[in-house]
């Protein structure tokens, strides 16, 4: 198995520790005042489903382990389930909808995702990098703003809060990273 040095590890990723197998979900390096930067990770158990925080010094080497990609197409879900069908075989598989992290709250039927496999065992589900939706309610702009501070609330139609720039309306339609939940771009056409 390839080793890897712990400030490598980033959300998705999956290690060998203490003979479970884990999947990142989130990855964070601290860098305290005096002594070794450490990495602060929260992981799953890919057996058991259990959540952990486990900290490693950067220096410390971990085992990942390698993983396939294949593209699923998303159908439903089904309370915290969801129903992926296979594009080739269209064999349909159900995986746990928190293998797609905070992302979750932007699938949409229809959408293609990239499923990382582990020994055939899905271990995390990618949405695409940027999803369309229509913005539900925006809030009116504050006369006086200035335009560096002008970004105002506004719900898209999934019911995610986000921040738009002003011209932003209720209706428009705008590009949102699926990563963090960031407005990019009005949507074209």
């Amino acid at each position: 198995m390839p080793k890897m040095q712990a400030n490598q590890m980033r959300p998705g990723h999956v290690i060998e520790h203490e003979g479970e197998r884990w999947t990142i979900l989130k990855s964070q390096i601290n860098t305290p005042g005096k002594g070794a930067a450490v990495i602060q990770v929260e992981m799953r158990n890919l057996r058991t489903g259990a959540k952990k925080d486990e900290r490693w010094r950067t220096v410390d080497t971990v085992e990942r382990l390698m993983t396939e990609e294949k593209e699923y197409d998303y159908l439903f879900s089904t309370g915290d389930i969801l129903t992926l069908m296979d594009k080739e075989t269209f064999e349909q598989i159900e995986v746990p909808a928190d293998l797609c992290g905070e992302a979750k709250q932007f699938l949409q039927e229809g959408m293609v995702l990239t499923v990382d496999l582990v020994e055939g065992e899905p271990v995390a589900v990618h949405l695409p990098p940027t999803v369309v939706l229509e913005v539900a309610q925006a809030d009116p702009v504050v006369k006086g703003q200035t335009a560096a501070s002008s970004y105002k609330p506004a719900v898209l139609s999934n019911g995610v809060r986000i921040m738009v720039p002003p011209f932003i309306e209720t209706g428009d339609k705008v590009v949102v990273r699926t990563e963090d939940a960031t407005y990019v771009e009005r949507a074209k056409g």
